[in-house]
């Protein structure tokens, strides 16, 4: 996961866009992203898994850069009291 480097203020290709909807509790065990991606939290919280030990906490209106495309990946765990609700946006 990433918010570092990025062109922000630019216009950027989308190849789609893809809503989830994960019920509390939910865990996904370590994964990498399964492509470059911007992941927007519309409810619910959730908190992900690096591969050092850091837990990065994302609630609604969060907005982060999955490009962990190789390796160990991240896990992901919705960790509020209500359902996430995420969308995806793929970009090049």
């Amino acid at each position: 996961m990433d918010s570092g480097e990025f062109p922000w203020g630019k216009l950027k290709d989308a190849t789609g866009v893809m809503f989830r909807h994960d019920e509390p509790g939910k865990f996904i065990d370590w994964h990498p992203a399964p492509r470059r991606q911007f992941i927007i939290t519309l409810s619910g919280e959730v908190e992900i898994g690096l591969g050092d030990g850091t837990l990065r906490r994302f609630g609604a209106g969060n907005v982060m850069l999955a490009d962990d495309l190789t390796g160990q990946g991240h896990t992901t765990h919705a960790v509020s009291d209500v359902p996430r609700v995420s969308v995806a946006i793929p970009v090049d």
